[in-house]
């Protein structure tokens, strides 16, 4: 069995997080929310993007960076930025992994990606556009690390409900 963190630092679009939610509960990844955050866990729009798998997430809390890092003090980091120099695909994601993913307005400190210089990665994309929404960034890298683990204990056929196949 693997495990997957999703960590996000001060995230401030309650939507964002909602499907941020839901990608981590339905892929069984841990989400970790850094304080502080830009909406209160109740707001009905972060609900409402996730609600029906609210109670099915494994989440923590955490009062800064500071407070996650001493809570966390032996995880392998993967922090993603646009200011990355390594592709997300080209990087091995170990077990236990931690995808982080900084504020939609301003992404991760910079003091942090230039101290882990070998742990900042980029999802590639045009030069002149500035970024991807953070929940589709999530989802991209969740389902990276997902397929290199060979996607465990997640299901991988569906089924029609009016036919058999």
């Amino acid at each position: 069995m693997h495990n997957l963190n999703i960590v996000l630092v001060e995230p401030q679009i309650p939507q964002n997080t909602g499907n941020i939610s839901r990608t981590c509960a339905v892929t069984g990844a841990r989400l970790h929310l850094v304080r502080p955050l830009g909406f209160e866990v109740t707001d009905k729009q972060l609900k409402r993007a996730g609600l029906d798998y609210w109670d099915k997430l494994d989440i923590t809390y955490y009062d800064g960076l500071d407070d996650f890092f001493s809570r966390n003090p032996d995880g392998k980091f993967f922090y993603f930025t646009t200011k990355g120099r390594r592709v997300h695909s080209e990087v091995s994601y170990p077990d236990n992994a931690y995808i982080v993913f900084g504020r939609e307005d301003r992404g991760l400190p910079e003091e942090l990606l230039h101290a882990n210089p070998d742990s900042c990665v980029r999802i590639p994309m045009r030069n002149e556009l500035r970024s991807l929404n953070l929940s589709n960034s999530v989802a991209i890298a969740v389902y990276e690390a997902l397929r290199q683990w060979d996607y465990p204990d997640l299901s991988r056929e569906g089924r029609l409900t009016k036919y058999e196949w």
